[in-house]
């Protein structure tokens, strides 16, 4: 595997910090999602999750703690997960992993029990020769799925999202009072959809966008709620726009694939310029040769990615470890 390219903290000048989402602020505002995002990898199969599904704020949430929890001392992870959301195998495997560096993670279901259409695996079979009716067949199928998850998406807007990831944050500081405190605040990790609200839960959002409303009109005087982490990790983002990154303030570390359409080069090098601009801490990796969706648990034959994912699972790990 190449050596990811790396792009830290070197931040030279204060820039204006301009509005947030002034008349939209639709989750499919970016690039669509690819069939990374909703579909799983073949999950390891020597193991099983560890967790368990609970209700926080009656909420759904995938909750994994360290083996020794509560008897040692363990940091909050809000974990956010791609389009397959929190009965994905990989997704619970992936949870349950960082729980055994010492997090006790909740991994909530911010679709409102309505994940990605079609959220399957990557196991099923493939015809070797097709027949021309077969091959016509399957693109019609492709059509139909491709309208259906862009209908999905049109469902999961930051009104509906962020109010599901506020309420669980909020109920997790007075139920996990001890993990926030030895932590000194609550760490966030994201995959695919998950990270572009890690990048907003990492900023200084106006008191209305935090709590899942429009913000109609950025002339008046805006109260602005702090970031509601202390500091988060995310995996080849979806969705995120420039205007994403503008009011971050919390340290941000990004894993990125190189020439990902889903996540440009021209949105992370805005992401980059705005922390050096803002003296915010971060850290920017870029994976060459690496699929989008690359970081999620999942079984590859190429031994280059089954590389690439753990490099960039301690990158993540290490990141929240110094924070």
């Amino acid at each position: 595997m190449a050596e990811p390219e790396v792009a830290t903290k070197a931040p030279e000048n204060d820039a204006t910090e301009q509005s947030l989402f002034p008349n939209d602020s639709r989750a499919q505002e970016g690039l669509s999602m690819g069939e990374h995002c909703v579909k799983d990898r073949p999950a390891p199969s020597d193991v099983s999750p560890t967790g368990e599904i609970s209700k926080i704020a009656d909420i759904d949430v995938y909750i994994a703690k360290p083996s020794d929890y509560p008897h040692s001392p363990s940091k909050l992870l809000l974990f956010l997960s791609s389009g397959t959301g929190i009965h994905s195998r990989n997704n619970q495997l992936q949870a349950d992993q960082y729980a055994t560096k010492g997090f006790l993670v909740l991994m909530p279901d911010q679709f409102g029990g309505d994940p990605a259409p079609n959220t399957t695996s990557h196991n099923a079979p493939q015809e070797e020769n097709p027949t021309v009716i077969e091959q016509v067949k399957v693109k019609a199928a492709e059509t139909v799925q491709s309208f259906m998850l862009d209908m999905w998406l049109a469902r999961q807007t930051q009104e509906k999202v962020l109010p599901i990831l506020t309420k669980v944050v909020e109920s997790a500081k007075d139920e996990f009072a001890d993990a926030v405190a030895n932590g000194g605040g609550i760490y966030a990790v994201g995959y695919c959809f998950g990270g572009k609200y890690v990048l907003l839960l990492a900023a200084e959002l106006p008191h209305t966008v935090a709590q899942g409303q429009k913000q109609e009109d950025e002339e008046q005087g805006i109260v602005k709620k702090e970031p509601l982490i202390k500091a988060g990790a995310i995996a080849h983002g979806t969705l995120v726009t420039k205007r994403d990154f503008e009011a971050i303030k919390s340290p941000i570390s990004m894993v990125c694939v190189e020439n990902d359409q889903l996540f440009p080069d021209e949105v992370r090098e805005a992401g980059k310029a705005y922390f050096e601009e803002n003296h915010i801490e971060h850290e920017i990796k870029v994976y060459s040769g690496m699929p989008h969706g690359f970081a999620v648990v999942g079984e590859y034959e190429d031994a280059k990615i089954q590389s690439a994912q753990q490099s960039a699972f301690t990158q993540m790990v290490a990141w929240l470890e110094g924070h």
